[in-house]
Parts: structure tokens; C-alpha cells; sequence
């Protein structure tokens, strides 16, 4: 299983690295202010917060958490994002795939998890939703973002991705240990049939 998971990977990563300028252009104005608040809004340590944006791309959100004063650092499976990011953000970024966490343990006040996890196969989201439990100090926040579905999964062109409901979504977060806290769907204001992200936010409990 492990080379199968190692292959979805690397197609998925090449896709990225192939079109990164592409899609840093495409997505440098994108408003995800609503999920950054979301975030910090439930950590309940005192700021200045060190944060995880898991699948930083670019590297657009850790340059907006850092100017707000935070401690953030970035990992991302995609070379050519990692070596964007360090440029554009001047923030710490680690290469890693997610199939492959290695995250120090209690270091981090939350998790950005924003249009990521969703490219990780089923069969191991359950080891990446431990590792990033375990890289959260106690009470800190995990959020995620989404496309939802009818929890179907496979390949979109060179990309993989698992669509889940809230209840699926919620039972693989659960299981790891978070507690849920809310979530919403996006973009906001509009009917829910228009509105194609799932975002949530969880608590690793403090004891």
C-alpha cells in the first residue's frame, strides 16, 4: 500500500510542481480571511500564536500570519512551492509529503489545514490527522478546509482528492482525538448548493 500512497503522491506533487507559478497567480488574491479568523479566533493560548500551515503553497497565508505578528511556519510536499514560499513569505518551510509527517511534538498553537487534506487518500488520513494532533500543543486548534462531497474519491486530471460530507469528515477528525467546535461552508452568503468548501475547526483537549 505504502508505493501506491508513495505514487498518488508524487503524480499529485508533479502536477504542482509543473504549474506553481501558474497557480500562485491564480490564487495570490484569493480571500480566505474568514478561515485565518476562524483559527485564531479559537486558540485560547496568548498571542503572538506559532502556527503550522500544512500545504502552504506559495506561500500566501504564512506571509499574512507572520505580518499579523505570529510565528508561522510552512511545509509542503511540492519543491517548487517550498522554495516559493521561503522567498515570497521569508517564513520557515519545511518539505515534507504528507504521507510522511515528521512534526515536532506540543509545538504548534494551531494547524491551517486550507484546501489540503483533502488531497490525502483516505487509507492514510487517519496517520496525518495523528500527526498533526500530536505536532498541536493541548487546546490547540486544527482547521481545515475542503471541497465537499458525497465522500467519493479519486483522481481529478493529475490530482487526487477525497470529497467527504461533514458527518464522514467529522467521525476521521473525531477518531483522532479533536473535539469539534463548529463548521460553515463557503464562500459565505450564498445557497448551499453554492457553496463547495466545508470548513471546521477542532480542539486537542488540553489534558
Amino acid at each position: 500500500m505504502n508505493d501506491e500512497i508513495d505514487a498518488i503522491t508524487r503524480r499529485t506533487l508533479a502536477h504542482y510542481d509543473q504549474h506553481a507559478e501558474q497557480f500562485f497567480a491564480g490564487t495570490i488574491d484569493h480571500d480566505v480571511s474568514q478561515n485565518m479568523s476562524a483559527l485564531l479566533a479559537a486558540i485560547e493560548a496568548p498571542a503572538p500564536f506559532t502556527l503550522l500551515d500544512l500545504g502552504c503553497g506559495p506561500g500566501r497565508d504564512l506571509k499574512a500570519f507572520s505580518a499579523m505578528g505570529h510565528r508561522a511556519v510552512g511545509v509542503d510536499g511540492s519543491a517548487e512551492f517550498v522554495k516559493m514560499a521561503r522567498a515570497y513569505s521569508g517564513c520557515e518551510v519545511w518539505q515534507q509529503e504528507f504521507a510522511h509527517l515528521d512534526l515536532p511534538a506540543c509545538m504548534f498553537d494551531g494547524v491551517f489545514a486550507n484546501a489540503v487534506l483533502f488531497h490525502v487518500p483516505s487509507r492514510v488520513l487517519p496517520a496525518v490527522l495523528a500527526s498533526l494532533f500530536a505536532c498541536l500543543k493541548p487546546g490547540g486548534v486544527l482547521f481545515s478546509s475542503n471541497p465537499r462531497g458525497q465522500n467519493q474519491e479519486g483522481w481529478n486530471g493529475d490530482r487526487y482528492g477525497s470529497y467527504y460530507d461533514y458527518e464522514t469528515w467529522e467521525r476521521f477528525v473525531t477518531s483522532a482525538g479533536f473535539t469539534a467546535l463548529h463548521h460553515y461552508y463557503r464562500p459565505p452568503g450564498l445557497p448551499r448548493e453554492q457553496q463547495p468548501w466545508l470548513a471546521s475547526v477542532w480542539r486537542k483537549p488540553a489534558r
